[in-house]
């Protein structure tokens, strides 16, 4: 099982990290069910621009930042690397301090589970292969299901579930637009394109194998969007349905279940937090090393030793380093950070996935394999679409719209 599964889950699963837990519980909790029919529509623009990823992963042998330096140039190159690297290393912050709030639910000081999960993820990454670190993050995407189980516990109404899947419920506050634009932006990030496409190159993918790359970069995708509906379910049948509508963390919404769901509930949210917050942990490094040694022609590898590939185990190191250092100070202002990060985040999304879309669809990069019909059409509007959203977000964000 471990040999079929690969990038396309570890990518698509490291989205739902502390920050889009947290988004995904505030929706739940402000609105209920009324934002599940979002869910729906994500999974299919993520699969579409997760498949593209891996499939010019495969067809190129080539990074989307060696691409994009290849065919766009060195300017192009820089902005989108400096992008990614503020972004990340904000995102990679917010992770650790979601593992020490999920061990903090069993009495576990951050100063203590921090720094072991520095070193532990460190070693990982630097130490070991590229085949062990896989099948490492797979591992962690196990406690994702412990989300199913924790909705099941907490008693939805199932019937009102599936009428708000078919039946989209749209309110006109500028809560709830925030809020479904968060939702939708939490989901497809940048970075889970590029460690894909990077990931998928160091697997070492023949064009054989192109079509379960695709179908394991599409099932990772569905996979991860039916976990966020899930978080969703649960919040929205205990803390909506009790009163309890505004979340600031997924720590506090998952201390927030017991209450109404139980201790157990409240584990089993808590033991998925951690699983996502370990899994982004390890993967954003990872992305933000593989996009600065494909920008500037370096080498690059997960396992490679500090000799071999001094910049891309440079960028790893310190991002891990400056993560915990800052994820264990007090009275970190989580929030603000998170906010920074979405601003950077809106911005760099639609540049992202312009190169994907044009990548994609050049015969003389993609040869044969390029998007053409139905598929470029759908990708193009997806492009459109996600962009004018991500835009919108960071326009209201500046603004202080929320």
């Amino acid at each position: 099982m471990l040999g079929l599964l690969g990038p396309g889950l570890i990518a698509a699963n490291a989205g739902n990290d502390a920050g889009g837990i947290a988004t995904y519980s505030s929706a739940g909790a402000k609105y209920g069910y009324d934002l599940l029919w979002t869910i729906v529509l994500i999974a299919i623009s993520l699969a579409i621009v997760q498949l593209l990823a891996a499939r010019m992963g495969v067809v190129t042998g080539k990074g989307l930042a060696e691409l994009v330096r290849e065919e766009y140039g060195i300017r192009w190159s820089v902005l989108a690397t400096s992008a990614v690297l503020v972004a990340n290393l904000g995102i990679c912050i917010s992770d650790f301090v979601g593992t020490g709030a999920a061990l903090g639910l069993a009495g576990v000081p951050a100063q203590v589970s921090v720094p072991i999960a520095a070193v532990g993820i460190w070693l990982i990454i630097v130490r070991g292969s590229y085949r062990t670190a896989e099948r490492i993050f797979i591992w962690f995407t196990i406690p994702f299901f412990a989300y199913p189980i924790a909705a099941i516990l907490a008693h939805p109404d199932w019937a009102e579930v599936g009428k708000a899947i078919v039946s989209p419920t749209i309110h006109t506050s500028p809560t709830y637009v925030i809020l479904l634009i968060a939702t939708i932006g939490t989901t497809i990030t940048p970075y889970m394109q590029l460690y894909l496409q990077s990931a998928t190159v160091e697997r070492g993918v023949r064009e054989d194998g192109l079509g379960h790359e695709e179908n394991e970069a599409v099932a990772g995708s569905v996979f991860a969007c039916v976990i966020a509906a899930f978080i969703l379910i649960a919040t929205g049948a205990t803390l909506y349905k009790h009163g309890i509508h505004e979340i600031s963390s997924a720590a506090e919404a998952a201390a927030a279940l017991k209450p109404f769901a139980g201790q157990f509930a409240e584990t089993l949210f808590g033991i998925g937090l951690l699983g996502a917050s370990l899994l982004a942990c390890a993967i954003l490094p990872i992305a933000t090393s593989y996009v600065v040694s494909e920008s500037l022609g370096y080498e690059k590898g997960v396992g490679r030793r500090p000799g071999e590939a001094p910049v891309f185990v440079g960028v790893i190191t310190a991002m891990i380093v400056i993560s915990a250092i800052v994820a264990v100070v007090p009275g970190l202002p989580v929030i603000s950070l998170l906010i920074g990060v979405q601003v950077v985040n809106g911005l760099l999304l639609p540049i992202n996935l312009f190169f994907i879309w044009r990548l994609s669809r050049s015969r003389r990069v993609m040869g044969e394999r390029r998007s053409r019909g139905m598929l470029d059409a759908v990708t193009g509007l997806t492009v459109a679409v996600l962009s004018c959203l991500s835009i919108v977000l960071v326009a209201v964000t500046v603004l202080g719209g929320g």
